[in-house]
């Protein structure tokens, strides 16, 4: 059988419905990775993985009939796309089905930094309310001027969550797309006009770094950053800072730079909502990406076709 190299976990499900068509390798049991590609790499043809771990480079040197990468996540920032392009390597991942659910932890995340459900929980179970009764009043989350970086699945699945709550929707891409929300061709300009910035662009050298002090200091001291992306599009750093010195307003942050560390400095913030990379993370939703992820390598086994390439893929696949 055609070997598959498995990077990271996955459910028994998955490997259930895999073991029978592959002979599995999973890259966590192996001690010595270089004596097993050197040995068994030329009958690799498939890698599963995920946007976080992707595929170093030497390992797909190693493996000079690897035809598809698999991806678990509609991020793939981690995997050498162009170079798999150059060698003829599909790279699919998977999009739609976690949509509404990220844009859920989004959404969330503005409702427990606007109405302080943290501290909330925090004063009833510490047995304040009896003694010391209401606590002070929170914000509303309702007719809020939002921006949107990144108006693609996700953002539009958050958008049209927003639209009960009268937000006044705004978005940043590289070109307009046809929705009745604003545009902006510059982010900066748009973070000044919201209170609040949702970040759901994908992740990579071209987002590095591109919600900057500037974007942040535009957003202001009574502004809201929520970040359900990935955690290199933010200056961290410069996010930091802007909450230390009150440059701005607040935060509800479900990714990180350097994941799972996590910048000390936020954990004393009172002002600061803290999520462990959460977006997709329900039992549902997480079945229903181990399906596609799974469902695009029998494809691909059976007739050479793919269900959801990424989009820098998609002139070498043929699409089921």
């Amino acid at each position: 059988m055609t070997g598959l190299l498995v990077i990271g976990e996955i459910t028994t499900e998955m490997r259930d419905r895999l073991e029978d068509r592959f002979d599995l390798h999973d890259a966590h049991r192996i001690d010595d990775m270089t004596s097993f590609l050197g040995g068994k790499g030329d009958t690799v043809g498939y890698v599963l993985t995920d946007g976080h771990y992707g595929v170093p480079e030497d390992w797909m040197d190693a493996m000079p009939n690897l035809a598809l990468i698999s991806n678990y996540g509609v991020g793939y920032d981690a995997i050498d796309v162009d170079l798999s392009v150059s060698r003829g390597i599909l790279v699919t991942h998977t999009p739609q089905v976690l949509n509404d659910e990220v844009a859920t932890t989004a959404l969330m995340l503005m409702l427990a930094s606007y109405r302080n459900f943290l501290a909330s929980d925090a004063y009833v179970r510490a047995g304040r309310w009896p003694e010391e009764g209401q606590m002070t009043l929170s914000r509303s989350a309702d007719n809020r001027r939002v921006g949107i970086l990144g108006l693609g699945r996700i953002g539009l699945a958050l958008a049209r969550k927003l639209e009960p709550f009268h937000a006044d929707i705004a978005y940043h891409n590289r070109t307009p797309r046809d929705v009745p929300y604003r545009y902006y061709d510059d982010l900066a300009e748009m973070a000044a006009a919201c209170e609040v910035l949702f970040v759901v662009t994908p992740g990579g050298a071209d987002t590095r770094g591109i919600v900057n002090r500037k974007v942040l200091d535009a957003l202001g001291p009574e502004g809201l950053l929520v970040n359900v992306s990935r955690g290199s599009v933010v200056d961290e750093p410069a996010l930091v800072a802007a909450l230390q010195e009150g440059r701005l307003g607040a935060a509800g942050l479900d990714v990180f730079a350097d994941e799972p560390n996590v910048p000390e400095a936020l954990f004393t913030m009172p002002n600061v909502v803290l999520t462990p990379h959460i977006g997709s993370a329900t039992f549902e939703t997480r079945s229903a990406m181990g399906n596609l992820v799974v469902d695009n390598l029998l494809q691909h086994l059976a007739d050479g076709r793919v269900i959801s390439p990424v989009p820098e893929c998609r002139d070498l696949a043929t699409i089921a």
